[in-house]
Formats: C-alpha cells, structure tokens, sequence
C-alpha cells in the first residue's frame, strides 16, 4: 500500500475508569491525565479499563498495548494497618495500588505504572536504587549493639565523681539484677535515666560501664545518626531498636542515647511536624516497657537538659537525673591517676601538681594530657614517658582554647 492510499485515522486516546449503570454515564480518562465523561453510551457496549479511541465520525475499541504506558520503579516503604501501601520513588512518596493482589512488604522494589501508581510485577525481595539509601545504611537495629565482654570497662576505669558512681551502681543492683524482686513487690521499675552535665565529663564512657557491668547488651546510639529526611524512617528504626531490646538473650539491655537533644527536643508551634511525630513516638516507647519482660533501661546524655521535651523528662519516664559537673581537685587527681595506669611512664609525674593547676578543666581535657605527653616522648624515641614530658603537655593543653560545646562526653 502508498502512502497516498494509507488512511490516517486521528482522534483522542482515553481509557474507561467507571460505568455509571443507573444513569448511562461513562468516566473517561485522556492519556494525559485529564477527566470526561460520556453519556447516552448503550450499557453493555463498553466495560471499564476499555481503551477508547474518539474522533468526530465515533469511536471504537482498541487493543491495550496502543495505551500509552510509562513504568517506574518503586521501594515499598511501608504497609498502614488499613492495607494502604506507601511506596518511594525518586523524592517522592506515593500511595500504590495492587489491583492483582500480588504478595508485597516492606522493601520490596516493585514495578509500577506512572499514570496510576498501580503495582505491575515485583522486581526484587530487597530494595533497588541508583545509590545507597540513607535508611538502608543502619538497617538492623543490631548495628547499634556492644555485646558485655568478660575483661571489659569496669568502675575502676572510672575516675572521679565518687557520688555518680555510687548511683550508678546502684541502678546496676536494683534495676537491672534485681528486676523479677521488683516485678514481684508490684513496684514500678526506673524506666530512664538522664545524664547531664557539660560536655567531655564521662557521660558516655560510664554508660558503656554500667553495661558491661551489669552483663547487659548495650545500645549505642548517637541521636543524629539515626534522624532520616525520609518520612517514618526514624520512627520505625526506633521501634526496631526498642524491640530488640525488650526481647535480648541476655534479658538485661540498656538502651543508651547521646545527644538525647536531638531527638527529643521540646515541642512548640513554631516545631516542625516531623520532629513532633519523632517525640511522640519516643514517648509511647518509653511507655511501652511496662510490657517488658527483660529488664529494660533508657540512659540519655546532653548537656542541653532545659532543651528537652516535659513530657520526656516527667517521672514515669526518665526518673532519675545525674548530674556530672565539672571534676574536683580530688576527682582530677584521680582521672589522672587512672590514666597513668594505662600507659607506660616513669614514677615521678607531676600528677597533684596537675590537679591543682587544672581547675574548671573538664575530664575529656585532663585526658589529654597523655596524647600529648606520649607524643613528645615518641618524637625523642622514649617508650616512658617522664615528669618533664606530663608538665610540657599540660602546657599545650592549657594554650588551647576550651571550646567545650564542641567537645563530647
């Protein structure tokens, strides 16, 4: 056949979306997006889904594949407890259909239609994507855990604040080793404990002792490192990590958050809904642990406690608060001692000296003290570091300006 004898038919693609039987109208849908509908149409004539095309002189039928399709790729999210399926693709989050009722959960990556965000096929068990997903990075809440080791910290790697230790070990005692006692009066076990103070006094490192003290499974986490920009990410990852907590081999875990701040800062209306969201579910979390069998602890450092959510801080949640000022004369001698018995240096150090000269200096600084000292001996080929060496490194030290907000516990 020539061209000149070839018949172009031209007119409009659309495709029936709804039959209304009592009236006769028919709800078309264009190619482009765009909504009609037609009327007088003979019930029986058309079905829904049918791909119409229309011109002047009528229309007719046309097989499926003349509609114009245009696929994506999409990773299940999450499934809402009302069936409904939250997909992600690109930057954008969309509400996926399944008319074919195909088996999908949360991470499969699923092929979908671009004009109606309904499910084709699945294309993996696992989610699919150009580059890594900020989410998948910290994906089990395992990642998180520091499992208790036999020659592990103890108290006596602590140095200073004779008072803290003594709460400290006595949340050891009472909380976690005598958990099924307390279950058994019918007391209220100490769901939280806040550290405050400011930063470098030794917050984190007497978290990780009272863990590895206690025999339980500690979980590290640092409050930024688990805020997502993707909608529920943290949410959920919070409650994985609370779940796998509650239900630890161990049966004792402390759940152990730095910069609490971050996380869990006071809500107004100038806040924004994600953080709100964020808060509130820590909050049911926190709640949740009358449920818990193990023995369960939440132990959150910041040094910015007045920025914290009421809610948070009422009791029933985090019930006690420990305060680590800065170290005293007597705590600093004792930092520093313990320093000196981890590393090789000669007898005559300058430690008392030290103590006195280093006031308001907060444990994190005292500390080091020893890099640099270990330095200056290296850089003379020594292996021991002498008196004269601790005396020039607290000087450097010393010339350095105390930013202590940039520092941490």
């Amino acid at each position: 056949m020539s061209r000149a004898d070839s018949a172009e038919i031209k007119g409009d693609l659309f495709r029936v979306i709804h039959i209304d039987e009592e009236s006769g109208t028919v709800f078309v849908r264009y190619a482009d997006g765009r909504t009609a509908r037609l009327t007088n149409i003979e019930l029986g004539t058309l079905a829904k889904n049918d791909v119409i095309l229309s011109n002047n002189e009528g229309w007719v039928i046309v097989p499926e594949e003349v509609w114009p399709r245009s696929l994506l790729t999409s990773v299940v999210r999450t499934i809402l407890d009302d069936g409904t399926i939250l997909g992600e693709s690109g930057n954008a989050l969309l509400v996926l259909g399944n008319p074919s009722n195909l088996e999908v959960k949360p991470d499969f990556t699923v092929e979908i239609d671009s004009s109606t965000s309904a499910i084709n096929r699945v294309v993996a068990q696992e989610p699919l994507r150009v580059r890594q997903h900020p989410a998948d990075e910290q994906i089990s809440p395992g990642s998180f855990l520091v499992r208790p080791q036999s020659d592990g910290l103890t108290f006596d790697d602590f140095g200073g604040y004779r008072d803290v230790v003594i709460r400290a070990k006595e949340l050891i005692e009472t909380q976690l080793e005598r958990h099924a006692e307390l279950e058994a009066i019918g007391a209220r076990p100490v769901k939280g404990i806040l550290f405050t103070g400011p930063p470098g006094t030794g917050k984190t490192h007497l978290a990780r002792i009272i863990a590895n003290q206690a025999g339980a499974n500690f979980y590290d986490i640092s409050g930024p490192s688990i805020v997502s920009k993707w909608v529920g990410d943290t949410e959920d990852l919070l409650r994985k990590i609370f779940d796998h907590a509650k239900n630890s081999d161990s049966g004792k875990s402390i759940i152990f958050f730095d910069e609490i701040d971050s996380i869990a800062e006071s809500r107004t209306g100038d806040s924004h809904e994600a953080s709100r969201r964020l808060v509130a579910q820590f909050l049911t979390l926190m709640d949740g642990f009358d449920s818990s069998k193990n023995a369960t602890v939440v132990i959150a450092a910041t040094n910015r406690a007045d920025a914290l959510d009421p809610a948070l801080t009422r009791p029933g949640r985090f019930d006690w608060e420990i305060e680590f000022g800065l170290p005293t004369i007597l705590d600093r001698l004792e930092i520093l001692r313990i320093g000196a018995r981890r590393i090789q240096c000669s007898e005559d150090l300058p430690l008392v000296d030290i103590a006195i000269r280093s006031h308001d200096w907060s444990a994190a600084r005292l500390t080091s003290i020893w890099t640099e000292a270990a330095m200056i001996a290296a850089s003379d080929r020594r292996s021991r570091i002498a008196g004269e060496d601790m005396a020039q490194a607290y000087e450097r030290v010393a010339r350095r300006p105390d930013r202590k907000m940039e520092s941490r516990s």
